[in-house]
């Protein structure tokens, strides 16, 4: 009788956990499966249709979305998508790369201060972030229009031509994600820097290595999941971006992003743009599974959480 009533119980309990875990859970499982997983399995389907005479999918199923994104059309082929892909993966590589440069420092500095001082330092990192992305892209761009000091600058170094301006080029969209992109990479370092364990610096320069051996050997592995977070951070979204390099760029440095959403605005091609979603998703996975491998080898065997 004891045994039975003490399994009753046991039974009531887990029941009532079972009930309370499906209340919790439930919320945000039919959030994502509304409004991410529903969506995309829609993006997928459309990526595989064929397009309409008014731009819209219609039946039949057809590849014909994923042969013009590879820059095959009705006039053969033309390297143009082709282009603008190599362009995204050029911008991502060296704007992470730039970020990285420019943050490791930064978060260093900011954890070298007094404590009382370093909210205030992470805000001022943070606080830009805070405004419409837009507004600061279009400062951006009363920053590097031709007759400010940037470009007459840039002109008298004979950077540039002659009332030509930094916008719109390349370098203005680098310089945009850059800016764009930072706190997203200083936050995670900054976080890593906190847990440095200084003794292990302290042994690498008893030990006579020099700076760059000190950094690698002792700083380099503490930060590097702090790095790896900060990369995905920064590269995923970058790889993707459209307002920069659509306002930065005036038309003539077009991403991924940007051909996406010109095919289902001007373009009027719904399947090629989900066919180039579908894209910037494999590039996604594709670049979280490279971290995660790139992690685990220079964390000596063991993995690196992302």
């Amino acid at each position: 009788m004891v045994e039975s009533s003490l399994t009753a119980s046991r039974r009531r309990a887990v029941v009532g956990e079972t009930r309370h875990l499906l209340f919790s859970v439930t919320p945000g499982a039919a959030w994502i499966t509304v409004f991410l997983v529903l969506p995309s399995l829609y993006l997928m389907a459309v990526a595989f249709m064929t397009n309409g005479p008014y731009g819209l999918p219609e039946m039949p199923l057809s590849l014909d979305a994923f042969r013009q994104l590879a820059g095959f059309g009705f006039l053969g082929w033309s390297p143009g998508n082709a282009y603008t892909l190599l362009r995204s993966l050029w911008q991502t590589f060296v704007s992470t790369a730039l970020v990285v440069i420019v943050a490791y420092p930064l978060a260093y500095y900011i954890t070298t201060c007094r404590e009382k001082w370093r909210p205030l330092m992470l805000l001022a990192v943070v606080v830009p972030s805070w405004t419409n992305q837009v507004i600061r892209t279009f400062g951006w761009m009363n920053l590097l229009a031709p007759g400010t000091p940037l470009s007459d600058l840039a002109e008298s170094l004979g950077l540039i031509g002659p009332h030509m301006g930094l916008y719109p080029s390349d370098f203005a969209v680098t310089l945009g994600l850059v800016y764009n992109f930072l706190p997203f990479m200083v936050l995670p370092l900054y976080a890593a820097f906190e847990k440095l364990d200084v003794a292990q610096v302290q042994a690498a320069q008893d030990l006579y290595a020099s700076p760059v051996r000190a950094f690698w050997h002792a700083v380099f592995p503490q930060t590097l999941p702090g790095l790896l977070a900060g990369t995905v951070l920064v590269a995923i979204p970058a790889f993707g971006m459209y307002v920069i390099p659509e306002l930065l760029g005036g038309g003539k440095s077009m991403m991924l992003g940007n051909l996406v959403a010109r095919q289902f605005s001007g373009g009027s091609n719904w399947p090629l743009g989900a066919a180039g979603a579908i894209l910037m998703l494999l590039a996604t996975f594709v670049g979280l599974y490279a971290m995660r491998r790139i992690g685990r080898r220079l964390g000596g065997g063991e993995e690196v959480v992302i």
